[in-house]
């Protein structure tokens, strides 16, 4: 049989997604493991992820969290940082901090072959590490000068007074750091976080090809971490009534832009329809502020808007650097889109392509067995599972014009918006 090339395939958009079952082991610390086997690929990946109490504490030291995991490779009891750097390059591994908002960790990924060999030394960075003063000192140099830097770069700048001003100073989302910051703790803060707060609330998540041999290693050597098992407070965001900040810099012929409020977490019944609506509006380079600002106006090269998640709330954001003279202006168009979103509907063509886009988005999310445990993650993180991806393209396939005006009016309030100019 010879094929017709001169004819593209069908195009078919899917109606459900198959996904496997994690499965779930429980190891005798307390610490559950949730991973998917795919025995197609000879590599293993590992995180463990753990909640700090970062969303719930003022840190005062704000930098030592960070600061903690970023220097577990510079040495351990056994090893000196240039031996682990030697030990995990012979084995083809690549081990890195997991650095965030709400969670962190670490991660190993590695050959199926070398796994066994590689995990004690990965198990050492656990409990065993040393943090010598001659790399915190030249680390806090380095981090003083990094701060200093993105100080002066708009968008560092613009984002950092957005989370500030989102979440307020006094909360962990919204400190900012300075130069000074590194002063203010020594190698004795570390040891005391990295013994006392880190391992709170571990899970560790896996993929790869996994058998038995590699899950009886894995439970030997993390059964014995010492962990604190504590309840997480969750404090809900919320939004500040009309909070403008212009930072001016003369010298500036740009201006960064940040636009955005708190929004509903990933739970809530309207998030589909939210994801939607910012799609259509600042979420693909068809947009309709890319449509406007970039194309139409020429006031910016490129702009968009997201949402970020968080575990009680997702936040709402529009980024832009734009001509310092059209900051004001651009603001006034985001309104203005946002307004005719929710009063005029968008039409049907439109909808078809962003129905569309959305679907090979949310398709492309799960190519590899590496963002399948990744996309289960975050879901998990968020006290979701994945039928939160099948609901949600049954959202994209189902979504008609009344859904994106009611959504659009329901939770895009003007009054709502933090504003920041930076340039």
């Amino acid at each position: 049989m010879i094929l017709d090339r001169s004819t593209a395939p069908g195009f078919q958009i899917p109606k459900e997604i198959s996904f496997p079952t994690p499965l779930i082991r429980t190891l005798s610390n307390g610490v559950p493991i949730y991973f998917i086997p795919t025995p197609e690929i000879d590599a293993i990946k590992l995180e463990i992820s753990t909640d700090a109490g970062l969303a719930d504490e003022n840190f005062d030291k704000k930098l030592v969290p960070s600061f903690t995991l970023q220097m577990v490779m510079e040495g351990s009891k056994t090893k000196n940082a240039a031996e682990l750097d030697d030990f995990f390059d012979t084995y083809a591994t690549e081990v890195e901090p997991l650095l965030g908002f709400e969670h962190q960790g670490l991660s190993l990924l590695t050959t199926k072959k070398h796994f066994n060999t590689v995990l004690p030394v990965f198990r050492e960075l656990l409990t065993e590490a040393v943090f010598p003063e001659k790399e915190l000192v030249k680390r806090k140099k380095q981090k003083a000068l990094s701060i200093s830097i993105h100080k002066e770069q708009n968008g560092h700048r613009a984002s950092s007074l957005f989370r500030k001003a989102l979440f307020g100073e006094n909360h962990s989302f919204g400190q900012i750091a300075e130069e000074t910051d590194v002063d203010l703790f020594g190698r004795e803060d570390l040891e005391e976080y990295y013994h006392q707060k880190l391992w709170t609330n571990p899970e560790i998540f896996l993929t790869g090809n996994i058998g038995e041999e590699e899950l009886n290693a894995i439970f030997n050597a993390f059964e014995n971490l010492p962990v604190r098992l504590s309840p997480q407070s969750n404090s809900d965001p919320f939004n500040i009534p009309s909070h403008k900040i212009r930072e001016e810099k003369e010298k500036s012929v740009q201006s960064s832009i940040r636009i955005g409020c708190h929004m509903i977490s990933k739970t809530h019944p309207d998030y589909h329809h939210l994801l939607i609506f910012n799609t259509i509006l600042g979420g693909y380079f068809g947009c309709r502020l890319i449509k406007n600002i970039r194309e139409d106006k020429g006031y910016t090269y490129g702009i968009s808007s997201s949402l970020g998640g968080l575990k009680t709330a997702d936040y709402w954001i529009v980024m832009a650097d734009v001509i310092k003279e059209y900051s004001d202006k651009v603001i006034e168009e985001v309104y203005h889109e946002i307004q005719t979103l929710q009063e005029v509907p968008v039409p049907v063509d439109e909808m078809e392509t962003v129905r569309n886009y959305m679907v090979g988005k949310l398709l492309t999310q799960f190519s590899s067995s590496f963002d399948l445990i990744g996309r289960f993650k975050s879901i998990h993180q968020a006290g979701l599972d994945f039928s939160f991806f099948q609901s949600q393209l049954e959202h994209i396939l189902s979504f008609n014009q009344e859904d994106i005006m009611a959504v659009g009016k329901k939770y895009f309030k003007q009054g709502n918006m933090v504003e920041i100019i930076v340039g």
